[in-house]
This record gives C-alpha cells, sequence and structure tokens, in this order.
C-alpha cells in the first residue's frame, strides 16, 4: 500500500477491510485537500478580475481573504452552489463505493478507473500512488495552515506571502515602494 509506514499508534486499523476504507477517505481528503490547496490562493488572485469581466460582486472582501470558517463571509455564497457542491460530492462516493465494493481484486483505494496519462506498469503506478498521497497529505495541512494563517494576520494568503504568487519584480518593486526595501 503506497504510503504506508505503519503508523497506527491508535490502532484504528483493525483488519485488511478497515485499512483499505481509511485509506479509502485519505485519498478522497487529499485530493479535496490538493484542489483546495491550489484553488484557495487562485481565489484570492482571480477572484475580483472575473467578477468584473462577468459584472458581479466579488466573493472576497476589501482584506482579500477567502471565506471560511475562521473568516467568516461564508454567508455570500449562494446556497444552490452548496447543494451542488454535496450533490456532486455525494455522487462521486456512491460511485467509489460501488466500485470499492465490487470483487475486483485489482481495486485500489480511490480507484475511479480512470487511466488518462497513468502508468502502465507496476513500478510506476506505485510511484503515482505514492506521489499522489504524499502530495495530498502535505495538502491538508496546507489548506489548515492557509485558514490558521488568515485567521491569526487577518490578510489573505496571497498578500502574506506575494513572492509565491507574483513575479519576483513586481512583488520587489511593491515592497520597495511600500518601505519595506530601502
Amino acid at each position: 500500500l503506497a504510503g504506508d509506514v505503519g503508523f497506527d499508534p491508535l490502532g484504528f486499523a483493525k483488519s485488511e477491510a478497515d485499512l483499505m476504507n481509511y485509506r479509502e477517505a485519505e485519498v478522497k481528503h487529499a485530493r479535496l485537500a490538493m484542489l483546495a490547496a491550489a484553488g484557495w490562493p487562485l481565489s484570492e488572485v482571480f477572484d475580483k478580475k472575473i467578477a468584473a469581466v462577468m459584472g458581479m460582486e466579488p466573493i472576497l472582501g476589501s482584506d482579500d481573504r477567502v471565506p471560511s470558517l475562521l473568516n467568516g463571509g461564508l454567508g455570500k455564497i449562494s446556497p444552490a452552489y452548496w447543494v451542488g457542491c454535496i450533490g456532486v460530492a455525494a455522487m462521486i462516493d456512491i460511485f467509489g463505493q460501488l466500485r470499492m465494493k465490487s470483487d475486483n481484486k485489482e481495486y485500489i483505494p480511490g480507484d475511479f478507473g480512470l487511466r488518462l496519462g497513468y502508468p502502465s506498469n507496476k513500478e510506476g503506478q506505485q510511484k503515482m500512488q505514492l506521489a499522489e498521497i504524499k502530495n495530498g497529505r502535505l495538502a491538508m495541512i496546507a489548506v489548515f495552515a492557509f485558514a490558521i494563517q488568515e485567521f491569526v494576520t487577518k490578510q489573505g494568503v496571497v498578500d502574506e506571502t506575494p513572492l509565491f504568487f507574483f513575479p519576483l519584480i513586481e512583488t520587489l518593486h511593491k515592497y520597495a515602494n511600500s518601505g519595506y526595501i530601502q
């Protein structure tokens, strides 16, 4: 099992079936976290621009913080969006559960049958699975850190760390003009 280092100090996985269920949940959360880790800063960079083009109100506040439980602002999001998100998530989960419960011995947790860009040899598949689980674990930590950072500093992730999101010259020019660089 890719990424398994034998770490289960509380003994949650009492059987192989439990371990596969936990891995299935971990892969789903990892994939969602990877999307969120990319989408969070992208929404801070592009929200106002996209809203202006579409003639809509930006969702981000004046402080450029993403709506979240800690930041507030979730009321700006349409309930239809939340219903759609829950519906899509439920369909994906049902599809995954049906694939997982089938008697396919080749099934691995998180396998939805998509093979675009997926290696055909076992070694390549193991490497891809290990990369996915490790990047997913890192993304889960990153999204948690984004939420805490914005809550504590009251600044958007992009505003707090512009070197990661804008060209270096542009960022240094802004710092030079704001008194950070003499």
